[in-house]
C-alpha cells in the first residue's frame, strides 16, 4: 500500500507576526501508524523541502510517545526535510492520501490547484482520502465525479469552533473550519474539545483535533484493507 502524506508550506499565523505550520503530533502519529503497518509513505508539500513546524506543537506539554519517537528517528527527519513538490506528484501512484493539520493548511490548502487535482483524481478512482484537525480544509473546494462538493451530504468532522476559541485564534484564521464544512453541505459532528473523534463516510476519513491523528490513520488503514480485501475476493 502506498500513501501520500501532504503537509503545509505556510508558516505565518495570519497577521500576528507568529509562526505556524503543521502540528507535530498530527504528522508523527499517522506517519508511524501507517509505517508500522507496512505502508510506503511519500511526503509532499506545496513548496517541497522542509515544511514548517508549528513551534507550539513542539512544546513539552504537547509531546506524545510518537512525537518523541520522531525526535530520535534520523531517517524520518531526513525524509521530512525533503518533501516532494505537490506539482510533481502523480495521484495514480498512490492508494490514498492523508493530510496532517496544524493552522498552516488554512491558508495554503483550500485553493491549491495541485492538492485539489490529487484529491479529485483519487476520489474519481474510488480511493480513500483522509485529513485531520484543520486539514479537512483541503476538501472544501474539491468536487466529486458528479460535480458536487466532495463533502456535501457526507459525515465529516474537523477542528471545532470551540477549539479555535480555546486557542484564541477565532479572528486570526481566514474562516472557521466548522462553519465552512457545514456551508459546503457536510454533515458535521464533533465530540468534546481536544478528545479523539473520527468520522468515516465511505472512502472519506476526517479527524477532529490532534488527539484524533492516530485514530484517523487507523481508520484510513481499515478502509484501505477493506478495499483490498474486496478487490481480492
Amino acid at each position: 500500500m502506498k500513501v501520500l502524506m501532504v503537509l503545509t508550506s505556510h508558516d505565518q499565523l495570519g497577521n500576528t507576526g507568529k509562526k505556524t505550520g503543521f502540528w507535530l503530533e498530527e504528522f508523527a502519529a499517522p506517519y508511524y501508524v501507517l509505517k508500522d503497518a507496512g505502508v510506503t509513505i511519500t511526503l509532499a508539500s506545496p513548496k517541497g523541502g522542509q515544511p514548517p513546524l508549528d513551534p507550539k506543537s513542539d512544546q513539552p506539554e504537547f509531546q506524545t510517545d510518537l512525537t518523541r519517537r520522531f525526535h530520535t528517528d534520523a531517517a524520518a527527519a531526513a525524509e521530512l526535510a525533503h518533501t516532494s513538490k505537490l506539482a510533481d506528484i502523480a495521484a495514480n501512484d498512490f492508494d490514498a492520501v492523508f493530510y496532517p493539520g496544524g493552522h498552516g493548511p488554512m491558508w495554503d490548502m483550500p485553493d491549491n490547484p495541485h492538492s485539489i487535482a490529487i484529491i479529485e483524481a483519487l476520489v474519481k478512482a474510488d480511493k480513500p482520502v483522509a485529513a485531520v484537525c484543520h486539514a479537512p480544509v483541503a476538501f472544501i473546494n474539491v468536487h466529486d465525479a458528479h460535480g458536487q462538493f466532495l463533502i456535501k451530504g457526507k459525515h465529516v468532522t474537523g477542528f471545532t469552533n470551540e477549539e479555535e476559541a480555546a486557542m484564541g485564534l477565532t479572528t486570526v484564521v481566514p474562516f472557521l473550519l466548522e462553519d465552512k464544512l457545514k456551508e459546503r453541505g457536510g454533515i458535521y459532528s464533533k465530540a468534546e474539545p481536544f478528545v479523539p473523534y473520527v468520522q468515516t463516510d465511505g472512502k472519506l476519513v476526517t479527524g477532529q483535533s490532534p488527539a484524533s491523528s492516530g485514530p484517523a490513520a487507523k481508520a484510513l488503514l481499515q478502509v484501505l484493507r477493506s478495499t483490498r480485501s474486496r478487490a481480492m475476493a
